[in-house]
């Protein structure tokens, strides 16, 4: 199943590694030089419209991206969730 994370995203629900809370997460500096060094390699997508309230961490094929979303981390955990319901 996927799961709509906002701005035209959709993700293949087994390929989510983990959800964040940007607010949350990047008091950290070790995650906020962790977004950056993803970012300047590329990983980083930027899927949301507005200010982004979560990151999706995904392994998408062996490869790694960061999805930015609008949404909140709780958000896209019930859609996660709703989304395994219908398997």
């Amino acid at each position: 199943m996927y799961v709509n994370i906002g701005g035209g995203f959709a993700l293949r629900r087994a390929d989510i590694v983990a959800v964040f809370d940007m607010d949350n997460a990047t008091w950290s500096r070790i995650t906020r030089g962790a977004l950056a060094l993803a970012e300047k390699r590329g990983e980083v997508i930027n899927a949301a419209e507005d200010i982004p309230r979560s990151f999706i961490i995904c392994e998408e094929n062996g490869v790694r991206k960061i999805y930015l979303s609008q949404l909140s981390s709780a958000a896209v955990a019930r859609r996660g969730s709703a989304a395994g319901a219908l398997n």
